[in-house]
């Protein structure tokens, strides 16, 4: 699909100029490296703004429609505190973080009491930070390692970090294995945190505004982004700008994201919620290496030169949390669409996209507390069984926490 997309603030890193974001070169087709930096067009493009980009559909009421396939959520474990993401380990069993600094097992349907694993978590807590992402290595059969992303006190403030670890051969506990990216600055807000190893076997790492909303559009700075790195923490030699772990800028608060092709992302985003006099307009974007999602200079369906605009978004706070494509045929009406947990709004969010990644339909599942909804959704993953999974996040301070704690559920056709 053609993309008339620009990236301004590409050539002017290159130039040591990057607090000038919004030079007027402009790129017409997805940057594949540094070497496309020289082989730039002057035909002006705004973000979602050409006849081949995809329109952005707004909605001004409520969510969506209510879903019409008939699907259940079946209980797998509860007893959770926040669970924030799940991995699964080659034999079934599942890797969980708890926010609150948990890793945990669920073996054979069971969470086991004992945790794997725990990092330090203060007892006035890190806010929307603590033990977030989780990622198995491409080659976790063989040498047992994972990622995690949490936050950790150090003098000045919060700062978060990804670190390699190894499990154990009978999964109980883990040790070290190095720091992979280190003193990301934290703050009580948008911390983000998902990371998953992408289909070029490289690290995705999305790190959130940290409550400054002029870093997003800083390419020197780590926050506000979407970062790729080595497995070993390294800089891939063609990252958008060499030497700079940055994939995508202008990002909030991202806690989840996915890849339509090897080189197509689609990312969830957190809206203003307040920030610079706006709320609500939380969104969902199409992606390539390099773009500029926007943020803080646009948000919702507004369109910018140099900017993405995003394909869909709500004027009522949302915000999303986890998302994945469902491409496994369990729920077979579902099998292709985008599925997205969201907090404050309280649904599963299912969304339809046609062949030039135009929202064709979306609609709303679970909606509400429980028992009639299941509450706040953070994780969303399909499993090694093609079963699709969710975390409740009810007990996060946020929602109503059930005497039972958080669950991770099973959704399932009816």
């Amino acid at each position: 699909m053609k993309r008339n997309v620009v990236r301004p603030w590409l050539p002017l890193l290159i130039m040591g100029l990057a607090s000038s974001c919004r030079s007027t070169a402009v790129a017409t087709h997805p940057l594949e490296g540094e070497e496309r930096i020289a082989d730039r067009g002057g035909n002006p493009a705004g973000g979602g703004s050409d006849g081949d980009a995809p329109s952005c559909e707004m909605v001004d009421a409520d969510y969506g429609p209510d879903g019409t396939v008939p699907v259940r959520a079946e209980t797998v474990v509860s007893g959770l505190t926040v669970p924030w993401a799940i991995a699964f380990l080659p034999d079934g069993a599942m890797l969980v973080t708890e926010r609150i600094g948990r890793l945990r097992l669920v073996e054979k349907g069971e969470l086991v009491e004992k945790p794997v694993m725990t990092v330090p978590y203060p007892t006035g807590g890190f806010g929307e930070g603590g033990l977030l992402g989780l990622a198995l290595h491409p080659d976790f059969a063989k040498n047992r390692l994972f990622y995690v992303y949490y936050s950790f006190a150090k003098a000045g403030g919060i700062r978060n970090r990804v670190e390699r670890f190894r499990l154990s051969e009978d999964h109980r506990s883990a040790t070290t294995d190095r720091v992979i990216l280190d003193d990301l600055p934290g703050h009580p807000f948008h911390d983000s945190g998902r990371i998953h190893v992408g289909p070029d076997k490289m690290l995705y790492v999305g790190v959130g505004d940290s409550g400054e909303p002029k870093l997003a559009q800083d390419p020197n700075a780590r926050n506000g982004k979407l970062l790729r790195i080595n497995l070993d923490g390294g800089i891939p030699d063609d990252n958008p700008v060499r030497g700079n772990p940055l994939f995508l800028l202008g990002v909030r608060n991202t806690e989840g994201f996915d890849w339509l092709d090897p080189k197509t992302l689609i990312i969830a985003d957190h809206g203003p919620s307040g920030d610079l006099g706006r709320t609500g307009l939380d969104e969902v974007n199409i992606a390539r290496k390099g773009d500029n999602l926007g943020w803080p200079t646009i948000s919702g369906c507004a369109v910018e030169k140099g900017m993405v605009t995003p394909v869909l978004s709500w004027k009522l706070a949302v915000p999303p949390g986890g998302l994945v494509i469902d491409r496994s045929g369990a729920i077979p009406q579902w099998k292709g669409s985008v599925i997205m947990g969201t907090l404050g709004s309280r649904h599963l969010h299912r969304v339809v996209l046609d062949s030039k990644h135009r929202v064709e339909k979306h609609e709303v599942y679970f909606r509400g507390d429980p028992p009639q909804g299941l509450g706040r959704l953070r994780e969303v993953i399909v499993g090694p069984d093609n079963q699709l999974y969710v975390t409740t996040s009810n007990c996060d301070g946020r929602g109503t926490c059930p005497p039972d704690r958080d669950k991770i559920l099973r959704i399932v056709p009816k």
